[in-house]
């Protein structure tokens, strides 16, 4: 009995090995990584220029792979922003490689060119937004960060706020 209890516990343990898959984050592959420093300032100066217009904002700074970086509320934020912030941000380093997108705006012309259940499907894609509000942060050509914002009375003014903390970020890089 014990014999085939261990052989039954190797196999299943093989099983266990092959079944689960790798965890390798993703990475920019130029290798660059935004310092936090560059990545608070520039959410920073999104906030501010959303705030300078009566918007009470949240900023998420993202990296390559999506991974939240910085998250700045700004006074009076509501709770939700936090989640379409992360998001839209989410949407640029994800979307953006893919179809050579600069904004959450341009996502959203893709989408039109699909039909109707294509371009449900991938929308609908796990924390993807159809929304405006995002601008990637690119070394070169290549994107290695995202910036969201979320809360201005429209996606629009959102994206124009993310434009402002995106080009602070890219005076901070490298070129």
């Amino acid at each position: 009995m014990k014999t085939n209890f261990a052989s039954l516990s190797i196999v299943v343990a093989g099983l266990l090995m092959c079944a689960t898959p790798s965890v390798n984050a993703q990475v920019s592959k130029s290798g660059y990584v935004l310092p936090m420093s560059i990545a608070l300032e520039g959410a920073q100066k999104a906030v501010e220029s959303c705030a300078a217009k009566g918007y009470a904002v949240t900023v998420t700074v993202v990296d390559v792979s999506g991974t939240p970086q910085v998250v700045l509320r700004g006074d009076y934020a509501t709770i939700h922003t936090k989640d379409s912030s992360y998001r839209k941000a989410y949407t640029i380093v994800t979307m953006g490689p893919i179809f050579h997108l600069d904004t959450t705006s341009q996502f959203l012309d893709v989408l039109s060119k699909y039909p109707p259940l294509a371009a449900q499907g991938l929308a609908s894609t796990p924390n993807v937004v159809a929304l405006p509000g995002a601008v990637a942060i690119k070394l070169r050509d290549e994107i290695v960060a995202g910036i969201g914002v979320g809360g201005s009375p429209g996606g629009d003014k959102d994206e124009v706020c993310a434009k402002v903390g995106a080009q602070r970020i890219q005076e901070m890089m490298p070129h």
